[in-house]
């Protein structure tokens, strides 16, 4: 017979293990090679040139699928949810993913928690957390996903970051970008998102650059990650390894490991744009 002591002892436990967030029940979702094998090279995107395809719970907008100079995959879509819609059944993978809210309000799933994300949210997914996101709006949900997957990333042992992953790694989150602090400099102002070691890269870093009108970043600067800018407001020139575009809000442009860029505001009112870099193992030493 039970002692009341141990009776009371197991209704606290009871008590406390039903208030602890529930795990979701997850799909586990496995790696597939890019479908294109060709190394992708530094490329702009303009936002009025994607093709969205029709499917059950919006559009659909693939873009890269490719494997990079220091990546095993970088693949980025961009998807529309329409309203009461869910992006998949809770999942999770190896490789952490990051969601960048264009349009419309989401709510993300993430190990049981749900939290909103509007308009210039940042959401950020790390190894085999289980997550979706719904649209839980009356307009539709626009957001870019985005994979960068190492070699790490492949090798991952198969429990949710947030059960094992050493506190200095970055943890699955959403960050509202658009309400963060900065700092002015000579060409506009700079607000940093997060620059981190994660579990598959030696560094993740995001950031927001304002540039002033006319006003243009270094000339033909360099960086040893590969680095994915989205155009969220204003217009801007593009330089990549001598080539020029003009591209508005929505594009984007990937720039391969120390690949020359140069960006120029060309309009009359301050163009601001995201940046994403991922530094991996096999990432190339900074050219000079």
């Amino acid at each position: 017979m039970r002692s009341p002591i141990l009776n009371s002892l197991l209704v606290v436990f009871a008590f406390v293990a039903a208030s602890l967030p529930r795990a979701e029940a997850s799909d586990l979702v496995t790696f597939t090679p890019p479908t294109n094998p060709s190394p992708l090279g530094s490329t702009v995107v303009s936002w009025d040139s994607l093709v969205f395809r029709p499917t059950p719970i919006g559009f659909y907008c693939p873009v890269f699928d490719q494997p990079t100079r220091s990546l095993e995959k970088f693949e980025l879509h961009v998807t529309v949810l329409q309203a009461g819609m869910a992006s998949h059944a809770p999942h999770r993978h190896s490789w952490e993913e990051l969601l960048l809210v264009k349009e419309g309000t989401v709510e993300a799933l993430i190990n049981g928690k749900r939290e909103q994300a509007g308009p210039g949210a940042l959401i950020f997914l790390a190894s085999h957390d289980v997550h979706n996101v719904t649209n839980f709006g009356t307009t539709p949900a626009t957001y870019y996903v985005i994979n960068f997957v190492t070699d790490t990333a492949l090798t991952m042992q198969d429990r949710p970051a947030a059960e094992w992953a050493p506190p200095q790694m970055l943890t699955s989150r959403v960050v509202d970008c658009d309400r963060l602090t900065g700092g002015a400099n000579k060409t506009g102002f700079h607000r940093e998102v997060f620059d981190s070691p994660t579990l598959t890269f030696q560094r993740l870093e995001s950031h927001l650059t304002t540039l002033n009108p006319g006003a243009s970043t270094r000339p033909k600067s360099r960086d040893p990650g590969d680095e994915l800018f989205i155009v969220k407001s204003g217009a801007v020139e593009v330089t990549l390894n001598d080539v020029t575009s003009h591209v508005g809000a929505g594009s984007f442009y990937y720039v391969a490991p120390n690949d020359e860029r140069t960006m120029k505001n060309l309009g009359r009112v301050p163009a601001v744009y995201q940046v994403f870099k991922a530094v991996s193992d096999k990432s190339p030493k900074p050219e000079t």
